[in-house]
């Protein structure tokens, strides 16, 4: 298994699906980082047919170009704790454990 962003990707499946096992990476960023990785986006090799050089230069690009896994986890719990704390409308929903963006509360939730 690769190890990349402290996640270990799966070495079977095609590089674009392997890297969204990452935290923040989805399909589209997933894209991005094979073209500078200078890989086929269109049909990516295998995780487990990429050479130790292309591997380091996916890791690389990850840790320095994007904010994923661990940062992006206490990111975004930083700004829900911020909305409790100043005490807005959408805090109080996170604090209530309801649903924040308008959605239905009648039936199910």
């Amino acid at each position: 298994m690769v190890r990349i962003a402290g996640v270990d990707v799966p070495d079977r499946k095609r590089a674009h699906v392997a890297l969204r096992s990452i935290y923040g990476i989805g399909p589209k960023i997933a894209e991005e980082i094979l073209i500078k990785a200078d890989l086929d986006p269109v049909m990516p090799p295998r995780m487990n047919e990429l050479t130790e050089e292309q591997i380091d230069r996916i890791r690389e690009l990850v840790d320095r170009d994007y904010i994923s896994e661990g940062d992006l986890r206490r990111e975004v719990s930083q700004n829900i704790r911020r909305l409790i704390d100043i005490g807005s409308y959408r805090g109080s929903r996170h604090r209530r454990n309801l649903p924040v963006a308008g959605q239905r509360t009648k039936t199910n939730a």
